[in-house]
C-alpha cells in the first residue's frame, strides 16, 4: 500500500509494507524540484535512515529496474 500527498513545497509518497511478518518501517519518498530523499526509521538506533537523490539518480534508478547486469548510461530526453 502507498499513499501520494502533495504538499507545499514536495510531493510526499508513503510506502506501507504490507508484507509477510517481520514488516519493515515504512519508507517516506519526498520528492523537490531540486532532490529526492528516502526515509525509513531504524529502530535498532532508533533514528532515521535518509538517502538524498539528484533527479538524474532517481531516473537511472527507475531504469535500472528493469536491466540486465551491465555498466550503462542514458542519455538525456531529446539527445540522439
Amino acid at each position: 500500500m502507498f499513499t501520494i500527498e502533495h504538499d507545499f513545497d514536495a510531493t510526499v509518497i508513503t510506502l506501507v509494507d504490507e508484507g509477510e511478518v517481520p514488516l519493515l518501517e515504512d519508507v517516506v519518498v519526498h520528492g523537490f524540484a531540486e532532490c529526492i530523499t528516502v526515509e525509513q526509521y531504524d529502530p535498532r538506533t532508533d533514528r532515521v535512515a535518509k538517502v538524498t537523490l539528484s533527479p538524474e539518480q532517481l531516473r537511472d534508478l527507475a531504469a535500472a529496474l528493469d536491466l540486465p547486469e551491465g555498466v550503462y548510461q542514458l542519455k538525456p530526453a531529446g539527445k540522439g
